[in-house]
C-alpha cells in the first residue's frame, strides 16, 4: 500500500516537472520567434536627367574596280564630308576620323560558289562625333541629308545620348532609396502593432536607365541610350528586426 502511494507521488512531480519545463519551454520559445521576427521591404527613387553627351557616328564609301581608285574616291568624299562639318562650326575636337577599312567584292556562282574573281574592292571612313552640344549635334545629324542629296555616299547612324554625371548621382539616389525603403518598413511594422528595430541587411539592386515614361526594366540592370530625356531608377533591398 505504501509502495502505490509513493508511485502515485512520484508521478504526481514528474507531471508537475514536465508541465513547467514545457511552460518554461513554451516561454523561452515566444522569446526566440519574437527575437527572429524580422521585416524586408524593397525601397527606391527615382529623378529625370536629361543627357549631357552626344554621341554620332557614320561613313563615307567608295566601290571601284581596284583598291587605289576605291582609297582616292573615298579620300575625296571624306574631304566633302570634312567641309560639311566646318560650314556648320563643328570644332575639330568633337569629330574623329577613324582607320579605313576595306574589303574585296567578290564574284559568286548561282550555286553560292565562290569563283576566284575579285569584282572590285569597297572602301570605307568611318567617323564619330562626341560632344556635350548636343541640340546643335542634333540639329547636324538633321541637315546631313544634304550630303545625300550632293550625290555623296555617305551613312548616317542613329545618336548615342549619354549622361556624364551618372556615378555622382548613384550615390545619391541610394541614399533616397535607402530612406524609402526605411519608412515603408516603419509603417508595416507600426500596422502590424510593432516597433521598427535595427537595420540587419541591405542589398543594392540594379539601376535602370530607361526612357522618361518607360516601363522598360531588367534583371540585369536596363541603360537605354536611344532618348535625350531618361529616367534612372534606383533599388535597395533591406531587412530590419521588429521590436
Amino acid at each position: 500500500m505504501a509502495s502505490e502511494k509513493d508511485n502515485n507521488g512520484g508521478l504526481f512531480f514528474i507531471a508537475i516537472a514536465i508541465v513547467a519545463a514545457s511552460f518554461i519551454l513554451g516561454i523561452k520559445m515566444v522569446e526566440m520567434r519574437k527575437a527572429g521576427d524580422m521585416i524586408s521591404v524593397t525601397g527606391s527613387a527615382k529623378r529625370p536627367i536629361v543627357s549631357d553627351l552626344i554621341v554620332w557616328s557614320g561613313n563615307v564609301g567608295a566601290q571601284e574596280n581596284t583598291q587605289q581608285d576605291a582609297y582616292r574616291s573615298v579620300q575625296t568624299h571624306a574631304e566633302r564630308l570634312k567641309r560639311f562639318f566646318k560650314e556648320h562650326s563643328l570644332p575639330d575636337a568633337e569629330v574623329t576620323m577613324k582607320t579605313v577599312s576595306s574589303e574585296q567584292i567578290q564574284e559568286y556562282n548561282e550555286h553560292g560558289m565562290y569563283t576566284g574573281r575579285t569584282l572590285g574592292f569597297r572602301v570605307n571612313q568611318s567617323f564619330e562625333i562626341r560632344s556635350t552640344r548636343v541640340e546643335a549635334i542634333e540639329e547636324l545629324i538633321k541637315k546631313s541629308d544634304q550630303l545625300i542629296s550632293e550625290g555623296l555616299p555617305f551613312q548616317g547612324w542613329g545618336a548615342q545620348y549619354l549622361y556624364t554625371k551618372l556615378a555622382d548621382l548613384r550615390i545619391e539616389m541610394l541614399g533616397e532609396a535607402m530612406k524609402d525603403a526605411t519608412e515603408r518598413a516603419k509603417v508595416m511594422a507600426e500596422s502590424s502593432g510593432a516597433k521598427l528595430g535595427e537595420l540587419r541587411d541591405a542589398k543594392m539592386g540594379v539601376f535602370q536607365v530607361t526612357p522618361r515614361n518607360s516601363t522598360d526594366v531588367s534583371d540585369y540592370g536596363y541603360y537605354d541610350t536611344s532618348s535625350k530625356e531618361k529616367d534612372i531608377t534606383a533599388v535597395v533591398k533591406a531587412s530590419y528586426s521588429l521590436d
